[in-house]
């Protein structure tokens, strides 16, 4: 006698999942704002931050984000990097937020965000991109990555529905 099994999980994300990791993102933000000072990042800022990562995440749209202090033209600690990835199937974890640590000399920068967009992203027609980004809370521009002063330290996953980000920090040297 021969017998078979076959399990099947099938998740789909919602934009309910989209809130969960946007709302770990905007806590990690709000971390950054209690320690370094609401002049650089304020509440309406994270709230449009936050509005913005779920509509991509939903929309499957997001490669990576970048939240933090720039100086010379180089990410500096307390710098957020996070990567949007697919979990086909396999598991990951969903880490509580923070874990930012105080102190970084931010004296001379400026807090800014770097994107780039998922290869579903390059699949769009200009027109579709184009009434995508208008629906946006935040218009950006073109620009260059820049580079990191130090090194990223991969540190937390948040996950759900079949989705996570991966977040790694700026540390110097």
């Amino acid at each position: 006698m021969t017998s078979s099994f076959t399990i099947s999980d099938s998740e789909t994300f919602s934009i309910t999942h989209a809130r969960h990791l946007g709302a770990k993102v905007a806590t990690d933000l709000k971390r950054i704002q209690r320690l370094y000072g609401n002049s650089h990042l304020s509440d309406a800022r994270i709230a449009a931050f936050e509005a913005e990562i779920i509509a991509l995440l939903k929309a499957g749209y997001l490669g990576e984000v970048t939240y933090g202090f720039k100086k010379d033209g180089m990410w500096i600690e307390p710098t957020l990097h996070y990567t949007a990835r697919e979990l086909a199937g396999a598991a990951a974890n969903d880490d509580d937020p923070g874990r930012v640590r105080p102190g970084a000399d931010i004296s001379g920068a400026s807090f800014g965000s770097f994107l780039t967009y998922s290869y579903a992203w390059h699949l769009l027609s200009s027109d579709e991109k184009q009434k995508f980004e208008s629906s946006l809370p935040l218009q950006r521009g073109n620009g260059t990555k820049p580079v990191v002063s130090g090194y990223f330290v991969a540190d937390r996953t948040y996950s759900s529905g079949g989705r996570a980000l991966d977040r790694q920090i700026v540390r110097s040297f």
